[in-house]
């Protein structure tokens, strides 16, 4: 895949953005082959700085080196990359955001759908205008909409056998984003946003006064667990897809999933306190899983392969 000085300049950036924001998708990343890795950090570093834009909002903060010019609020902020996505699919224009001149590059090689990003900015924008959830009905809409959509972009840079996987990589992303908000749920508190269901935290007598005030009680830990437990379905359903995708991917996508998992054990041996500790893989357990990882798919690379030999000789002594 050859490139520019512009082009590659404009995937270093994403590369930091994404190596910034995500120490855990980044060391993933890094397991993909060169041009299917630079590609899948343009796409994360899109979601992260669209992201950003409500965070920082919230905060208070200044846009952030990167952001679109010429926006006087979040809503415009995004209305901007709506218009600039559009542009760029339409007419192939990227004009001179890093990440979108990445984006037009991509697009010269990878099927990367539309709509799905189109979706994803609606998930950021239910920010703008949400901050609690009576249901889980009403949150996945938004998981959805911010991280499943992140499995429909990723999955043709992936390959794959064929679409069946594209179920199985929204549920992954739904995985990620239920494990992000049990990670920030203190975070979020302080930015007045609260994505636990209602309907669950009243079902297990936790109130959002606690939450608010950062109550560590058997009530809470009973929630979270069941929080767990969904986003771990979530995770089964999901790592299904990685044996319909490209073999040179499946490394990289298993491991990004494993420790993201392993988020939520580090919650658990927090003590569920994700007020004031945030739930983080250290690097031991990355390397000691991305090393378990690459033995296992060696392992089940010699095994196919050995099946297979055994399948030819049969077939060829069936000849004789």
């Amino acid at each position: 895949m050859r490139q520019g000085q512009g082009v590659t300049d404009a995937y270093e950036y994403c590369r930091q953005v994404t190596q910034r924001a995500s120490k855990t998708f980044y060391w993933g990343s890094v397991f993909l082959p060169p041009h299917k890795r630079q590609a899948v950090w343009a796409i994360y570093a899109f979601c992260r700085k669209v992201d950003d834009i409500v965070d920082e909002a919230a905060d208070g903060a200044a846009p952030a080196v990167g952001h679109l010019s010429g926006s006087s609020s979040p809503a415009t902020a995004i209305e901007d990359w709506r218009q600039a996505l559009t542009r760029l699919y339409e007419r192939g224009t990227a004009g001179d955001d890093p990440i979108l001149r990445a984006w037009e590059h991509m697009l010269e090689h990878y099927s990367v759908p539309f709509q799905p990003a189109m979706d994803l900015l609606a998930g950021v924008e239910m920010d703008l205008t949400r901050q609690r959830y009576q249901n889980f009905e009403e949150l996945s809409l938004y998981c959805y909409r911010v991280a499943g959509t992140v499995g429909l972009l990723t999955s043709p840079i992936f390959g794959y056998e064929d679409d069946t996987a594209l179920s199985y990589a929204v549920d992954l992303g739904i995985a990620l984003q239920l494990t992000n908000i049990l990670r920030d749920i203190g975070e979020d508190a302080r930015r007045d946003r609260i994505y636990l269901p209602a309907d669950e935290m009243e079902r297990f007598g936790y109130r959002e006064s606690d939450l608010m005030a950062g109550v560590i009680n058997d009530a809470f830990c009973d929630l979270v667990r069941f929080q767990i437990r969904r986003a771990d379905e979530y995770y089964r359903r999901g790592t299904l897809g990685i044996e319909l995708l490209d073999a040179d991917c499946r490394l990289a996508v298993r491991l990004s999933g494993t420790l993201y998992r392993r988020i939520l054990d580090r919650i658990c041996s927090n003590n569920f306190n994700v007020f004031t500790m945030r739930a983080s893989v250290p690097l031991k357990t990355k390397l000691m899983t991305a090393s378990t990882h690459w033995f296992m798919q060696q392992f089940d690379l010699h095994a196919k392969g050995s099946h297979s030999i055994r399948q030819q000789q049969s077939a060829v002594s069936s000849h004789r």
